[in-house]
């Protein structure tokens, strides 16, 4: 890991020493754009990693104030990149100085040595963002006004917070890609993470270019919590294996976080977007309103990965009620009274346990 002093130093440029080095470097690189500013030619490059572009000024009467709104383009690409690499020095240096001292307290096998540094990461990275999305959702009162997911479509003009909460989502989960070579993830591990990280890198980054950034954060901050009580469940579990209520509230809301992303989805899709005025196809414009997009990208991809999450979910649930039921099976034949021996057999025993000993 970054920031991290070893006695004995790889050789340089080796795979070791880039995995020991690699918050150190992405430091160093995150420092050449931000020096950037201090010079009047690379400043304009410079300011296009580090600050949220396309910005218009809207004024919705002379009394008001003018309104700050942003649009998406690729300049976006380069502060994604920017907020991936502070991504990749937050996470260097949580596991240094959280994870890593658990850890020693803890004193956990390999394996979940690994589960506890994931679920340690994702737990952080899912309680900023619940309460980054609830704040953002609270401004805009979609409790009082849930048409609000499809009203005015296409929603090409988002809040600065709007559209910073989804270049840091997409940053985060994009820099999760090199932290399975900079973590040293198991390779069998590996196949699992591939799997969430590219659902989210596809997911967050649709909704964001085809103007559905309401829809997405409204369906991601519950979705967000559920992660979050059962990664700090995970947690809990491995300090001690009896803090396990935790997972029995989890599997009930998740349940329900499936129910309503179905429920949301197939609203906005199937009603309020076919209801619009804006219908048709505009990449100018940003418009994707029509069926072909509505039925297809849309409501089969969210509708197949709930499908297979919630697949998933039971294979798990059955597992555990097999190890469960095995377990307490065990246990009653341990449990069980037998039958008294003879006193020929006690002698035989008696002596086979003195031949033992």
């Amino acid at each position: 890991m970054g920031f991290r002093k070893k006695n004995k130093s790889p050789p340089v440029l080796s795979h070791e020493f880039v995995i020991q080095n690699h918050a150190d470097m992405v430091s160093c690189l995150a420092m050449v754009i931000l020096l950037g500013l201090m010079f009047e030619v690379t400043a304009k490059f410079a300011i296009m990693f580090i600050t949220v572009q396309y910005n218009v000024t809207q004024v919705l009467d002379e009394k008001s104030d003018p309104i700050n709104l942003y649009l998406y383009g690729p300049k976006d690409m380069a502060t994604v990149f920017f907020y991936l690499l502070i991504a990749v020095i937050l996470h260097a240096l949580i596991q240094e100085y959280v994870l890593d001292k658990m850890n020693r307290k803890l004193h956990l096998s390999k394996t979940k040595h690994s589960k506890f540094n994931e679920s340690g990461q994702l737990a952080v990275f899912y309680l900023l963002s619940f309460m980054w999305g609830c704040s953002i959702l609270t401004a805009e009162d979609f409790a009082t006004n849930p048409t609000f997911l499809w009203e005015g479509y296409p929603h090409t003009h988002m809040a600065f917070q709007v559209k910073f909460f989804y270049i840091c989502q997409i940053a985060y989960w994009l820099h999760s890609l090199p932290e399975l070579y900079f973590q040293k993830v198991r390779k069998e591990d590996i196949p699992r993470q591939l799997y969430y990280i590219c659902l989210y890198v596809a997911h967050i980054t649709g909704a964001y270019v085809l103007n559905l950034h309401r829809l997405g954060l409204v369906l991601l901050v519950p979705h967000y919590l559920v992660e979050l009580l059962f990664h700090a469940s995970r947690l809990f579990y491995f300090s001690d294996e009896n803090k396990q209520k935790g997972f029995t509230l989890w599997a009930l809301l998740f349940v329900i976080a499936r129910l309503l992303t179905l429920t949301l989805s197939v609203l906005t899709f199937g009603f309020g977007l076919p209801r619009t005025q804006n219908q048709g196809f505009s990449l100018a414009q940003g418009n994707f309103n029509v069926l072909t997009i509505r039925l297809e990208p849309m409501t089969c991809t969210i509708c197949l990965t709930q499908a297979w999450m919630m697949w998933k979910f039971i294979n798990f649930q059955l597992k555990k009620w097999r190890e469960h039921s095995q377990s307490q099976a065990s246990k009653k034949k341990i449990v069980s009274p037998k039958s008294k021996p003879h006193k020929r057999e006690t002698t035989r025993g008696k002596l086979d346990m003195k031949h033992i000993f």
